[in-house]
């Protein structure tokens, strides 16, 4: 089997490192925008060959690693391109505007939106890990206008790297994925934005910065040629969830600067229900 990764970074480099554990015989055919990252990946072995465009008649699977103005971009021209059995899959982190892209192509069935619920702050094909992606929920979107043959495929190798399959309208999904991802990457952006205006002496940062700041700004080492287009496709629902969030911020500042630390506490206390939520979470994952 050929499978072509278009972008061999965290994601498809861990994809790559997937496909040649969990495929028989396959081979791995790789592009990227970057010719640095590509020659690594040739050398660190995730893939074996480059993927020229005159090769993708020749793919069984595409990979779709890249950002997500990107795959709009590149998407329509595989399709017309990939051949008759072919299946084309998107790992991006919004749905809506790519499904909509090419909800009347007439290969439309040969297209699969997902998106895997992983990742770490680091890029580049040499961030790839073999175990990236298990345990981890893989999103699907609009499965009925996959052909069953491929869905039923995708579907195969997701549960065999350790996936857990969750189904959901592409409009939903975005909704809900910017509390739980964008809004958190934004909240790290901007912590690390504050603490490196506020403090000029940085070796002061490393001296105090515990386990707690470490990990909450941890996300802001994130790339921005990833995260600005997913902010961009977004912006809607990130714009209201903002307002909300910054709402919640000036009556935290209110209340602290009233001296209303007997309210402030009753606030948090409802916070920590969240862990009741997260516990759950994690007891369902492990079910599954």
């Amino acid at each position: 089997m050929k499978v072509g990764i278009i972008g061999v970074g965290l994601i498809g480099g861990s994809l790559a490192l997937s496909a040649r554990e969990y495929i028989p015989d396959v081979e791995i055919y790789g592009s990227n925008r970057s010719e640095t990252n590509l020659q690594k990946s040739l050398d660190l072995g995730l893939i074996d060959y480059r993927l020229e465009d005159n090769l993708i008649k020749e793919m069984d699977i595409i990979l779709l690693a890249i950002p997500v103005d990107i795959a709009m971009d590149r998407l329509v021209y595989l399709l017309d391109e990939v051949n008759d059995n072919g299946l084309i899959m998107d790992f991006g982190s919004t749905k809506g505007a790519i499904c909509e892209q090419v909800a009347l192509h007439s290969k439309r069935g040969q297209f699969l939106a997902t998106h895997p619920i992983a990742g770490t702050e680091h890029s580049g094909p040499s961030a790839a890990l073999p175990d990236l992606f298990r345990d981890k929920i893989q999103i699907l979107c609009e499965t009925q206008k996959t052909r069953p043959d491929l869905l039923e495929w995708a579907q195969d190798w997701f549960k065999k790297i350790g996936m857990n399959l969750r189904e959901m309208d592409p409009i939903e999904h975005d909704q809900h994925i910017t509390y739980v991802s964008h809004l958190s990457h934004i909240s790290s952006y901007m912590l690390g934005k504050t603490v490196i205006e506020k403090e000029k002496d940085h070796s002061a940062i490393f001296d105090l910065a515990g386990s707690g700041f470490s990990s909450t700004v941890r996300l802001a080492k994130s790339s921005p040629n990833m995260w600005i287009p997913i902010f961009k496709q977004n912006k809607e629902n990130i714009s209201g969830t903002l307002s909300q969030y910054i709402k919640n911020l000036s009556q935290f500042k209110y209340l602290l600067e009233a001296d209303k630390f007997d309210e402030l506490h009753q606030q948090i206390v409802e916070i920590n229900s969240i862990r009741e939520i997260l516990e759950g979470i994690s007891k369902t994952k492990t079910k599954n």
